[in-house]
């Protein structure tokens, strides 16, 4: 039996178009591939106990050097969409505890003490893109000029940053880059002097901002002191606010963070 030239395309290309038009669209992100046992080439390794650890536990130094496990357990408690993430070092961690009203009504804060940029951009996805905030509010780099995790640079810092600005834009998140706060020294590298350094990288910060289409938030403006630091009034040991020095940074945060909204609406 002979068939035309159109008609056998019709019967070979009719079955493929239906089977197109009925795939259902891909998720995102695409759910986790079963992993059943070593063979598979990868394990299942539940996060432990958190309770008792801290940054530089010897278990989280020698097994979650992000400690991505930290939040691994409070990301999956967030059903609803956030308002705004804070990812950052101890200053963020311990602004939660300081400004409970701050952290309200969607505002969620993920800062680990002691981390450094790159630390946290191996978690900035699970603990920002995942959460689906509008906004996030980044604040890093006391750590890394106290060289807290190594070696490093300006611009290893720089690329860091850079890499959360571009990952937080392409999944329409607003982006609010934090200024380092000020520091004239670290009690815990007493030898270094980093009042400049905190400059240098600010201004670079802001810079930033202004070619991503991003908030920079200046704190280092209204709480820096005539030594390049804090006065211990607002924070006692030079680096970390107390409630009055966050008190003084609440107006910058909730302008930067209004503003970031608007842009991540655009």
């Amino acid at each position: 039996m002979r068939i035309g030239l159109a008609a056998a395309l019709a019967l070979w290309a009719g079955p493929a178009l239906a089977q197109t038009a009925a795939a259902p669209a891909p998720s995102w992100p695409p759910p986790s591939p079963p992993v059943t046992a070593p063979g598979d080439g990868m394990m299942e390794k539940p996060c432990p106990e958190q309770k008792g650890l801290w940054f530089g536990h010897p278990y989280v130094k020698a097994n979650d050097w992000a400690w991505e496990c930290k939040y691994a357990e409070a990301d999956k408690q967030i059903a609803a969409r956030t308002r705004v993430v804070f990812i950052g070092d101890s200053i963020t961690e311990n602004w939660v505890g300081l400004a409970p009203a701050l952290f309200a009504g969607g505002a969620v804060g993920r800062g680990i003490g002691g981390q450094t940029s790159p630390q946290i951009l191996v978690r900035f996805y699970q603990d920002v893109v995942r959460l689906r905030p509008r906004v996030v509010h980044i604040m890093i780099g006391t750590n890394d000029l106290a060289g807290n995790t190594g070696p490093n640079s300006a611009e290893m810092y720089q690329n860091h940053v850079m890499a959360m600005v571009d990952i937080a834009r392409a999944n329409g998140i607003g982006v609010v880059l934090a200024s380092i706060l000020p520091a004239a020294k670290f009690p815990w590298k007493p030898a270094l002097s980093p009042a400049k350094q905190v400059v240098a990288l600010n201004a670079w910060l802001r810079d930033l901002a202004r070619a991503k289409g991003a908030v920079y938030a200046d704190y280092h403006g209204a709480l820096v002191n005539a030594e390049g630091g804090m006065n211990p009034d607002i924070a006692p040991d030079g680096i970390h606010p107390n409630a009055k020095g966050y008190a003084m940074m609440e107006p910058i945060t909730r302008a930067a963070i209004a503003e970031a909204e608007k842009t991540a609406a655009r």
